[in-house]
Order: C-alpha cells, then structure tokens, then sequence
C-alpha cells in the first residue's frame, strides 16, 4: 500500500478526479489473517470492490501493481463494476511461479498495460504474448530505461496512466482512502 508505484499511481488517478482507495493484502502491513498465495488475496480485491461500490456507487478502474496486478486481474475481470482496468507491473515468471492469464481472453473490460522495458518478471516479448491473447480494447505501454519499479521514470507511468484515463473516462471528484 505504502509502495511508490502504488503511490503515483494513486496521485495520478487522483489528478484525474477518482476516488482510490489503497489497502494491504491479508497478512501485509497492518493487515489482519495469513497471506494465501493469491487465492484469498482475490477475495480481498472483492472485498475493495464491494466497499467502493457502497460508498460511491461510481464505476470503477481498477489499478493492480505486480501480485496486486495478478491478483486483482483474476478478481475484476467479469466484475460489471468495473469500467476499467489498469495493470503495473504485470508479473509473468516470479522465481518458480509462472502468472497464467488466460482468463483475460473473455475480458471486454478496457485495459491499460504499463510495464519497464528491464522489468525482471515480465519480458517485452512475454507481454506482447499476454496481449495477443487479450481482446480489444487494450493498450500496452513500455516505459523505456526503466526496471519492474519503474525506478527515475515513475512520472512516465503517471503520464501513461493519465494520458490512459483522458481517452477512456471522465472522473468527477477526487477522494483517497486507505485501509489496512
């Protein structure tokens, strides 16, 4: 939650005029229960979701960083909630783990893609495959010189995300909460 790619990320989708809410996964930070490896973490997105939904009654975009990216594909694709998807990060090959995401394939959900050209989980050419198999409407952006933290460029993600949400949505107020 207290990550700075979760930050800017916040700060741009706040400068755009949406309410974001930042938590922690079971088990990270302050967070109560046991981490479960992704299976219950997609719960906790659902949970989120459920939350915003009865607060704000506004359609969501969804904004995942690495495991936050994977989990949290699984959680709102499908989801009518859900105007928008923006995954940082996307991890692929972690260690021994290897993120499948064929899923995406029955997502019609808008999707915007943001990765650093040295990003060690996941290659140029591993999300171009993800992409081939994920329908319109998508974007995949490559923020050069830059690795998985998107270290020194992290406005060129902001910029991606901004630039993204102007084409796609019309955010009216901007509110930010956290949980733990």
């Amino acid at each position: 939650m207290h990550n700075k790619v979760v930050f800017h990320a916040m700060k741009a989708l706040q400068a755009a005029g949406f309410p974001v809410l930042r938590f922690n996964f079971r088990g990270a930070g302050l967070s109560e229960g046991e981490h479960d490896k992704g299976r219950g973490e997609v719960d906790d997105v659902r949970a989120g979701l459920d939350w915003l939904a009865s607060e704000y009654h506004l359609p969501v975009i969804f904004c995942g960083f690495s495991f936050g990216a994977a989990t949290g594909l699984r959680a709102v694709c499908g989801d009518q909630r859900v105007a928008g998807i923006i995954s940082l990060g996307t991890p692929i090959s972690v260690e021994e783990r290897v993120y499948t995401y064929n899923f995406l394939g029955n997502c019609a959900t808008p999707k915007l893609f943001v990765s650093g050209s040295h990003a060690r989980y996941s290659s140029r050419a591993n999300l171009e495959k993800l992409m081939a198999i994920t329908p319109e409407p998508k974007e995949l952006v490559i923020v050069e010189g830059t690795g998985h933290f998107f270290e020194g460029h992290l406005q060129d993600m902001q910029a991606a995300i901004g630039d993204w949400t102007a084409r796609f949505f019309n955010a009216s107020s901007s509110t930010n909460v956290e949980a733990n």
